[in-house]
């Protein structure tokens, strides 16, 4: 199995597991507050998105084995940090308005789009 779609596995697998987060939002809201939580609707989105990025790996894993290295780190990162962005979100909603939370979400959607473009162009060529 190609590297790509085992870590697809692992971050679809998170994901399903940080479905537990959402649903302590909803059945325990005042206990996910004292930890911190101020915008749990940001936990239902890293989790949906963990669950989508991780889609989008094993599809990109078994349509095209053997993705140049360079081209799967890229992707890797960027499908790892764009639902991980949410995450500080939950807890202080102003991260956003940060300079490294912009860079580093421009890097990251950089990453992504980038990679999964040249994942495609791989895969046409071939």
């Amino acid at each position: 199995m190609d590297a790509l779609t085992r870590i697809g596995l692992v971050e679809l697998a998170f994901g399903a597991v940080l479905g537990w987060a959402v649903a302590a939002t909803m059945i325990t809201p005042k206990l996910v507050e004292r930890a911190g939580v101020r915008k749990p609707r940001r936990i239902l989105q890293a989790h949906l998105d963990y669950v989508i990025m991780g889609i989008i790996l094993i599809a990109v894993g078994l349509a095209v084995p053997g993705l140049p290295t360079w081209l799967a780190v890229a992707i890797v990162i960027g499908t790892w940090v764009n639902p991980t962005l949410f995450l500080p979100l939950a807890f202080s909603p102003r991260a956003a308005t940060r300079p490294w939370f912009q860079v580093l979400s421009i890097v990251s959607f950089t990453l992504t789009s980038g990679g999964l473009v040249g994942a495609a162009v791989v895969g046409l060529l071939r």
